[in-house]
């Protein structure tokens, strides 16, 4: 009996979830996967940070405010954006926003 591979979510034109409700961690995998990243522990520190962030006040950090927000949570060692960078190359509120799925910050391009 073959295994049914799970359906992927719909997205936006940007890659976005076009339905934040249909994010699991299986979506987020799968999101990582389109951007070229294999999630690890630190991956998902972030992700999550950024989750309850979302939870609390209906707003995906821009990067000054994600720096700031992983700095109080997890450290100055990992609230920077070179930390970041290393993680979700390019564009770290961006990338990390759409991997948690969440909509895009609003001043990233």
């Amino acid at each position: 009996m073959s295994r049914l591979s799970p359906p992927k979510p719909e997205l936006d034109p940007q890659g976005f979830l076009v339905n934040l409700c249909d994010w699991n961690e299986d979506v987020a995998v799968y999101l990582a996967q389109v951007e070229g990243i294999n999630l690890n522990q630190a991956h998902w520190e972030i992700i999550y940070i950024l989750r309850n962030f979302y939870q609390e006040f209906e707003l995906s950090p821009a990067m000054r405010i994600l720096v700031k927000l992983v700095k109080q949570k997890l450290g100055a060692d990992k609230g920077n954006s070179i930390y970041l960078l290393g993680l979700f190359p390019r564009s770290p509120a961006k990338i990390a926003s759409k991997i948690a799925g969440l909509p895009k910050p609003t001043n990233c391009l």
